[in-house]
């Protein structure tokens, strides 16, 4: 299974420090999800609802995603 999600971190310390992480978490949000969308060709949309939460996807489906190129599947030797 694939998953995506939106950054996840935990912050602490003064009200100014946890504003500053805050702000960083959704700046790289932001930019993940314009990456996202730039690499699979999904509309960004798509990307910020299915990254909202956890987003688990089979493989064929990351593929048709545009998550990942192929799937492999191994040799069975006999």
């Amino acid at each position: 299974r694939i998953m995506i999600h939106q950054p996840w971190g935990g912050v602490s310390g003064t009200a100014i420090d946890i504003e500053l992480q805050a702000k960083e978490i959704i700046f790289l949000k932001e930019r993940l999800n314009t990456i996202m969308g730039e690499l699979t060709g999904q509309p960004i949309d798509r990307i910020i609802a299915d990254s909202d939460r956890d987003f688990f996807m089979s493989p064929q489906e990351a593929q048709e995603y545009g998550i990942i190129d192929k799937v492999l599947h191994p040799e069975i030797k006999k």
